[in-house]
């Protein structure tokens, strides 16, 4: 649990800090009056990074630094330093150790959930795929260099691509080999994943909707998940031709989806707008507790302005599985939040 912050040149922030409460703290305060802000740097202390924007943006506009330092609930100290000039950096302090990167080791876990997430089962595949990807990366030691190394590897593939030229053929083939031998290992982590999930989704789904739906979730890539790399790889030289053409790699985990269904039929298309959030509700909770099992300490819970968005029922549900968790609220009307908590929650005001 974090027990402070300092924020300097971070974003809308000069220099300020605030304290919390190892429950719940409510963020309340007008638009534009810096609550996802902060929400955003609890982020960066835990993950390293931002959810919204790249590095350089986290430094507040004509700043040459931003820093965040932080004391946690078991009295350790987290310190991250942004450098704009005379050379773009980041680095990280954890009790006086020096880090360039955080480790899973050093990564707190924490679930975010904020308004695009709303739209995690009708929105665009990609949306999917980064909620596996950034479970995996909090659970999976190695699975962030893994896909990390994969979106390089698309990118310089994809270059080679749009180039063209008469050598394309050669260049080529060493890049379809490292992206095949990359691309099995995400998934069968991401299949793995989904399996684990698809066998708890029903139950959870049903208690928070007082319903008996047959909740499913499935993981659908091209090719079998034990003989990926060798499929992919001969996929990617037959296609070859056809990629040059349009310009980019049409075939990958890049290309891959999970689906939902309700009663065998697709989420995206069926469901009804509070199935829809029941079911994200149920995805987030389950993100809360694989986490917890997995790293053998609480999560800490984000949610960015999404409280208000769920109806009495759903606020009801959400906050029985707050309980054990360090939670921070975003809010305009700290309200519609408080009467969901029976007991003492913290209020940070902004603006």
């Amino acid at each position: 649990m974090i027990s402070d912050v300092r924020l300097q040149n971070f974003r809308s922030y000069g220099d300020e800090s605030f304290e919390f409460d190892p429950g719940v703290n409510i963020v309340v305060g007008p638009n534009a009056s810096g609550k996802t802000n902060l929400l955003e740097a609890i982020l960066v202390l835990a993950r390293g990074s931002s959810y919204r924007v790249h590095d350089q943006e986290l430094i507040a506009f004509g700043k040459p630094w931003a820093r965040l330092d932080s004391h946690l609930s078991d009295d350790s100290e987290r310190i991250v330093k942004l450098v704009r000039e005379p050379k773009p950096s980041k680095s990280y302090d954890v009790d006086g150790k020096p880090l360039k990167r955080l480790t899973i080791n050093y990564v707190l876990p924490v679930v975010l959930f904020e308004p695009n997430h709303l739209q995690l089962l009708s929105g665009a595949p990609d949306q999917r795929r980064n909620y596996l990807d950034d479970l995996l990366e909090q659970t999976v030691p190695g699975y962030q260099t893994v896909r990390q190394q994969y979106a390089r590897v698309l990118r310089q593939r994809n270059a080679l691509l749009k180039r063209g030229g008469t050598s394309l053929q050669t260049q080529l083939f060493v890049w379809n080999v490292r992206l095949s031998e990359l691309a099995g290992g995400i998934v069968r982590a991401r299949s793995e994943l989904v399996e684990k999930l698809d066998s708890q989704v029903a139950e959870l789904y049903n208690q928070l909707a007082h319903s008996v739906t047959e909740v499913r979730l499935s993981y659908k890539t091209q090719f079998d998940a034990q003989q990926y790399e060798s499929r992919l790889l001969h996929k990617l030289e037959v296609d070859q031709e056809l990629d040059s053409l349009r310009g980019f790699t049409g075939s990958g985990p890049h290309r891959d989806d999970m689906l939902v269904t309700f009663d065998g039929r697709a989420a995206s298309e069926t469901a009804s707008r509070g199935e829809t959030r029941t079911a994200v509700l149920a995805l987030k909770i389950m993100e809360l507790e694989r986490l917890r099992t997995a790293r053998d300490i609480a999560p800490l819970l984000l949610l960015d302005d999404v409280f208000s968005e769920l109806d009495g029922a759903r606020r009801h549900a959400l906050t029985n599985h707050l309980k054990n968790y360090q939670t921070f609220i975003t809010t305009t009307d700290a309200d519609v939040v408080v009467q969901h908590f029976t007991e003492t929650c913290h209020i940070i005001p902004l603006g």
